[in-house]
């Protein structure tokens, strides 16, 4: 299958967001042009404003697309593009029914993959963001999850409970079903049928955290990800709610600019073509977020605008147990990220929160 090159142009969706506003920083960075999806145009401002110089040199450009969940939404965007980062996902606001929640991941999805289908048959590469939330499965030991893990008890569990289904539940499930739905669509259209030449890669990270370039108000406007880790970390107040056992939580993680780096090697990659890559810089608890910004430089801690949250250090005193890890040679092998340490997340996050004046 071809692959994309500097040059060509991608089309990234939703790309105000944490994660895709770094892919197309990434992409521009490289050399490729992009077009970039947002759902009303006073989104894409910021946008413009931000990558002003490509924007005149005719290398960035906007579109409007409302509403990613209807039948031939992308119709319009995917024409002359050479591939696709596809990476919004539907807006959400207090789902109750899961089909809510389900239906506009699915849809939002293959919308892409059936408008790439009908209008533009010369697409090279369509990589989808999904999620671990898409492979991890809650168990009560320590587990390595792979790329041949999928989610399967979120959906059972929501099938099951329905409304009362936990939110959590609800979105892996979601995100289980999209990505799942990828592969069919993929299998019986492409693979199957022959009738493109552009194939599909999964991505799967876990947590993201890193910093934003997003247009962020306050950090009531930060991302899911990124507001979990100002919570813990940052802000001593929301830190003080927790009780202890929050900070012993074990998960794993990426660094966004990471994350970003292998969208666009997953377009570069010959050898990524029809696969799902797990993309993980390794596992976390909690605590060591907070011990590790406190043991940043006293110029760079001074200029917070409150002290730093300590949480509970004895935790990371003993030897820990990491109950979620994924298991990263398919993606060592196929992608080669070069991944950034904790220590760099956390002084690069910082510094960025006090320039904001948090």
């Amino acid at each position: 299958m071809p692959t994309a090159h500097p040059g060509d142009t991608v089309l990234v969706t939703g790309a105000n967001g944490y994660i895709p506003i770094w892919v197309v920083r990434k992409l521009l960075e490289k050399g490729y042009n992009v077009r970039g999806t947002v759902r009303k145009a006073e989104k894409g401002e910021y946008l413009k404003k931000y990558f002003e110089s490509y924007v005149n040199q005719g290398k960035f450009e906007i579109v409007v697309v409302e509403d990613i969940t209807k039948d031939g939404a992308f119709d319009e965007a995917v024409k002359g593009v050479d591939a696709i980062e596809h990476m919004a996902s539907p807006f959400h606001e207090n789902v109750d029914d899961p089909e809510e929640f389900i239906r506009p991941a699915v849809d939002g999805t293959l919308g892409i993959l059936k408008s790439a289908l009908k209008n533009n048959r010369a697409i090279k590469r369509i990589v989808i963001t999904s999620s671990c939330a898409a492979v991890v499965t809650i168990t009560p030991e320590a587990r390595t999850f792979s790329e041949a893990d999928w989610n399967e008890q979120s959906i059972t569990e929501t099938r099951e409970q329905g409304r009362q289904a936990p939110p959590m539940t609800k979105y892996r499930a979601s995100k289980t079903l999209a990505e799942q739905a990828v592969w069919k669509f993929y299998e019986e259209n492409v693979k199957k049928e022959g009738k493109v030449t552009w194939d599909v890669v999964a991505l799967n990270p876990p947590f993201v955290f890193g910093p934003g370039i997003q247009e962020i108000s306050d950090p009531s406007a930060l991302n899911t990800s990124l507001k979990a880790w100002y919570d813990f970390a940052y802000s001593p107040s929301a830190s003080a709610s927790k009780p202890k056992e929050a900070f012993e939580v074990s998960n794993s993680w990426v660094d966004v600019r990471d994350l970003a780096d292998a969208h666009v090697l997953a377009l570069e990659k010959e050898e990524a073509g029809g696969e799902r890559i797990i993309v993980t810089q390794g596992v976390f608890v909690w605590q060591e977020w907070l011990n590790i910004a406190n043991a940043l430089p006293s110029s760079l801690v001074e200029k917070t605008s409150k002290p730093l949250p300590k949480g509970f250090p004895e935790i990371t005193a003993q030897p820990q147990t990491y109950k979620v890890r994924y298991d990263t040679s398919k993606e060592q092998r196929i992608l080669g990220v070069k991944y950034t340490t904790k220590e760099e997340t956390t002084r690069d996050t910082v510094e960025d929160f006090v320039r904001r004046g948090w």
